[in-house]
């Protein structure tokens, strides 16, 4: 598994991708993104960073799946409570936001606004700060869902709070499909999450 990582961190690097992307693209932590691309071979690999990688490249494949599971976190959501918008971080978390977005319309028989919102770790440059796509709905003075599909650390879902509470938005709900750190809360805003990853011992 480790060989198959490092091979596949190192071929994403090749084709331009950043640390950030190549760790969202494997499901781990930016930390062993930046570890398995700097590993010359499997006989010379140094300890690694505790992490877990994820692949739920079954669920991702199938429309049908992420239908099913999309509509789970849905209902999670609301239980915090009725949201206008459903900000999907960029990459992953954008497919589950837009299939939430259109459960909790159906169940809320109003219509549901999808924003994006492009994290630090994607973007060129040392002075780049996470932002809100313009090309979709306006967070201003709106109650927001904010989803992703993992949680590592919790840092790009701080920076996403902090970047939403700028533009005036009021977070109400953070919602992922695994969380890898076990964490309740984001600066106050309640996480739930499918699936919650705790190490033993």
């Amino acid at each position: 598994m480790t060989e198959k990582l490092i091979k596949k961190a190192q071929e994403l690097r090749k084709r331009g991708f950043t640390t950030g992307e190549i760790a969202d693209e494997l499901n781990v932590s930016k930390d062993t993104a930046r570890w398995l691309t700097l590993q010359t071979s499997v006989k010379s690999i140094k300890e690694a960073p505790l992490d877990f990688a994820i692949n739920w490249e079954s669920l991702g494949g199938s429309s049908t799946r992420m239908k099913h599971v999309s509509a789970a976190m849905a209902d999670m959501a609301l239980e915090y409570g009725e949201v206008d918008v459903v900000v999907g971080i960029a990459i992953s978390g954008i497919p589950f936001a837009t299939l939430m977005a259109d459960e909790i319309a159906s169940k809320m028989k109003k219509d549901i606004s999808l924003a994006v919102f492009h994290p630090r770790k994607h973007r060129k440059g040392e002075d780049a700060e996470g932002a809100i796509s313009s090309n979709f709905a306006k967070v201003k003075n709106r109650k927001v869902l904010i989803v992703d599909d993992v949680i590592t650390s919790g840092r790009t879902i701080k920076e996403a709070i902090t970047v939403l509470k700028g533009q005036k938005a009021t977070p109400i709900v953070v919602t992922v499909l695994i969380d890898k750190k076990g964490i309740s809360k984001v600066d106050g805003i309640p996480v739930t999450s499918l699936i919650k990853v705790k190490r033993l011992g």
